[in-house]
């Protein structure tokens, strides 16, 4: 089944971007409300989030920008619109509510943006475009929850608006293998670059000499 889908892409969908010159880290919706068992959006993603927390260590230690994103509502959803009527789960996101805290080991530090979302996308309706145009960043390393939702709707986002997207295969998740297969198979095919967590890694490495320069 692979080969097959594989080889009806094949000429199609099966280009790809490659590495700029100077990334950002986004870390996406990685909250209590995805590691919680007591949340009905738990997840299952722990290894994901290892996973996450090594390539954020690598960007903190190479000087790279660093972006996290959580979802906010108020009460009732006002601002949600009709996604918050969509998704039932989202009220576990009102303001106040303990599923929207970070994990300690993904704490943002002093001088990371952190961006309040209330759709999918984390440039729908926020400062992202800007703030990352502004800082000069040409590619966005993309991890975070969930795949099929978040993490792609932020990939597609991040082309239209004129960067490169890479996917970290290894630091991103969903609640079910094949959605989250399939939806890095997409992205894949026709939004961005999908890679391993020991690429990613690689890539941070050698762009941080160039930043230790400027």
């Amino acid at each position: 089944m692979a080969d097959d889908l594989a080889r009806n892409y094949e000429g199609a969908f099966d280009g790809t971007l490659g590495y700029g010159q100077s990334p950002a880290l986004i870390v996406i919706d990685f909250v209590d409300a995805y590691l919680n068992k007591a949340s009905s959006l738990y997840a299952g993603v722990e290894t994901a989030l290892q996973s996450c927390v090594r390539v954020l260590n690598a960007c903190r230690g190479a000087g790279l920008p660093v972006i996290h994103t959580n979802v906010e509502f108020v009460p009732g959803g006002f601002d949600g619109g009709v996604f918050y009527r969509k998704v039932p789960s989202l009220k576990q996101f009102d303001r106040g509510s303990p599923f929207g805290r970070f994990p300690d080991v993904l704490t943002p530090r002093d001088g990371e943006m952190v961006v309040t979302k209330q759709y999918a996308s984390a440039f729908a309706g926020t400062p992202l475009a800007s703030s990352l145009t502004a800082a000069g960043v040409d590619t966005l390393i993309i991890t975070g929850v969930s795949t099929s939702g978040c993490i792609r709707a932020t990939a597609i986002d991040t082309v239209q608006h004129g960067f490169i997207p890479i996917v970290v295969r290894d630091a991103v998740g969903d609640r079910h293998p094949q959605v989250h297969d399939a939806n890095l198979f997409d992205v894949q095919a026709k939004y961005g670059d999908v890679v391993s967590e020991a690429d990613a890694l690689d890539y941070i490495a050698r762009v941080a000499p160039a930043k230790e320069r400027a």
